[in-house]
């Protein structure tokens, strides 16, 4: 591992996670002499990646970190095939609808309808229905130390149920007022995302019919990325075989 370079991505997280901080609140974060952040914040701001705001000195998140996420939204392969799929889901749930892929603990939506305002959300893995799809096929990891995002997460899922049908759920625990349905989506070597519907508490649980939409956009999704069958296999199945 390149130090200034594992030094540099953490000064971004630092940033993301709080959206503006002083030089010594990063500092304090990352645990490294303020002199040593300050060097590398005048990198971050030559290129874009950091500004500093100049009426209160604090530091944020840049415009060049924008021109990556779009980069990388429109070279994902996953995004693509699933953006059709998922738009005749919401019209035939009347859910709003969410694919996310694995980052670390975490999930990132990639793709939503029936609007895009939700691309870019960041949800713990163990308190999503998405997550928890990636976490029962390995694709994401639990954190050491899981917290709570409302009342009702659960902070170490039972995955068991997600990989014997396919499919995970969560009432409220990481939105009060929210439960999801998700089910995975593969490529030919991998579980690389997953597709989920967005349910009010008042209509949950959902129909049959809602259930088996979510699967069938799943299963289309996954074919067109090359995946032998749905839902996918992995490990543990092996191991249980």
């Amino acid at each position: 591992m390149i130090q200034s370079v594992d030094r540099a991505l953490r000064v971004l997280a630092v940033l993301q996670g709080a959206r503006r901080r002083s030089l010594g609140e990063i500092a304090t974060a990352l645990g490294l002499a303020p002199s040593t952040v300050h060097g590398i914040v005048r990198t971050l701001l030559a290129h874009g990646m950091v500004v500093q705001e100049r009426d209160t000195g604090l530091y944020r998140l840049g415009p060049a970190t924008l021109r990556l996420g779009n980069v990388y939204l429109d070279n994902l392969e996953l995004r693509a095939h699933a953006q059709p799929w998922i738009d005749d889901l919401a019209e035939r749930t009347g859910c709003a609808v969410r694919v996310a892929v694995p980052l670390s603990d975490d999930v990132v939506v990639v793709a939503c309808a029936p609007t895009p305002a939700e691309v870019g959300i960041v949800v713990p893995a163990h308190a999503c229905a998405l997550g928890k799809v990636l976490l029962a096929h390995h694709a994401c990891v639990l954190p050491e130390r899981p917290r709570r995002m409302t009342g009702e997460t659960r902070l170490v899922p039972d995955l068991g149920p997600v990989r014997r049908t396919g499919l995970a759920t969560e009432v409220e625990e990481a939105v009060l007022g929210e439960c999801g349905l998700a089910a995975p989506v593969a490529t030919a070597d991998e579980v690389c995302g997953a597709v989920g519907l967005v349910v009010p508490a008042g209509d949950w649980p959902v129909p049959a019919s809602t259930v088996d939409a979510l699967r069938a956009a799943a299963r289309a999704v996954s074919r067109e990325l090359g995946a032998p069958d749905w839902p996918p296999h992995h490990a543990d199945d092996a191991a249980t075989a």
